[in-house]
């Protein structure tokens, strides 16, 4: 678990300090599009997909047209093209694996641009199911400790009587580990008890991590990290890497 929760702490320091708001409009109206087509219709109160995907677009201040636009993109009020959703699986330096949502118009173009950032970052792009096996779907919730009026005792269990599976200490934070299935409910009742998620999402979390001790493959693995979160169909991007901190102080 902690491969996921270093991986998370270093892309919230990456998504604080980019100023990339446009690409992340984009990725979260694909998100919205594609959550509308498979998730149950436009209404957000019956499509649990589609409540979570508008909450992460008025968490980066998206426009409500932007998002009303993209919901009848699902629909099909509005034309758009035709947005496939894929599994992408690879290696990154040092023998990490990486697992990759796509949404993607043109799976040939984006195939070929992927294997390319794989295999000029000295990774490379594999079969389907290499790494699939090494992650699990759930809901994950971050808490910053500093942010929590609660003890550890009584945010455990406030999160258990919810339905989460798991609450686990990290230096920084709390994490609240649930089934895909409960993670709305709990997500829900936590906020409405004035608990504040630094992040909450369904992911893919590694069941193992790898650790990485040498600096040069540890800079060499977030740089195809970031090259790949930077790719306009990659959606996001999972890794089972675990970084000591005294190697992520020299990064």
């Amino acid at each position: 678990m902690s491969g996921h929760s270093k991986w998370a702490n270093i892309k919230h320091k990456k998504a604080r300090s980019d100023e990339k708001r446009g690409k992340e409009f984009t990725k979260v109206a694909k998100e919205i599009t594609i959550a509308v087509r498979t998730g149950g219709g436009g209404d957000p109160e019956a499509n649990s997909k589609l409540k979570l995907a508008i909450q992460k677009a008025k968490a980066i201040n998206m426009p409500n047209e932007n998002i009303a636009r993209a919901i009848k993109k699902g629909t099909g009020e509005m034309e758009s093209e035709a947005i496939e959703e894929i599994l992408y699986e690879g290696y990154a330096p040092g023998g990490v694996a990486i697992l990759l949502d796509i949404a993607t118009d043109n799976r040939n173009r984006t195939a070929s641009e992927i294997r390319h950032l794989f295999s000029k970052n000295n990774g490379n792009l594999g079969e389907s199911g290499c790494v699939a096996w090494m992650f699990k779907r759930a809901g994950f919730m971050s808490i910053n400790r500093e942010e929590l009026s609660l003890d550890e005792e009584e945010l455990m269990l406030a999160a258990l009587d919810l339905g989460a599976d798991d609450v686990r200490e990290e230096e920084e934070s709390f994490e609240v580990i649930t089934s895909p299935e409960a993670f709305m409910e709990v997500k829900e009742g936590l906020e409405a008890q004035g608990i504040k998620l630094e992040d909450a999402d369904i992911v893919m979390l590694p069941e193992n991590s790898v650790e990485v001790n040498d600096l040069d493959t540890a800079a060499k693995i977030i740089k195809l990290v970031d090259l790949l979160e930077d790719h306009d169909d990659v959606q996001n991007v999972y890794s089972n890497i675990s970084i000591p901190d005294e190697i992520m102080d020299q990064l």
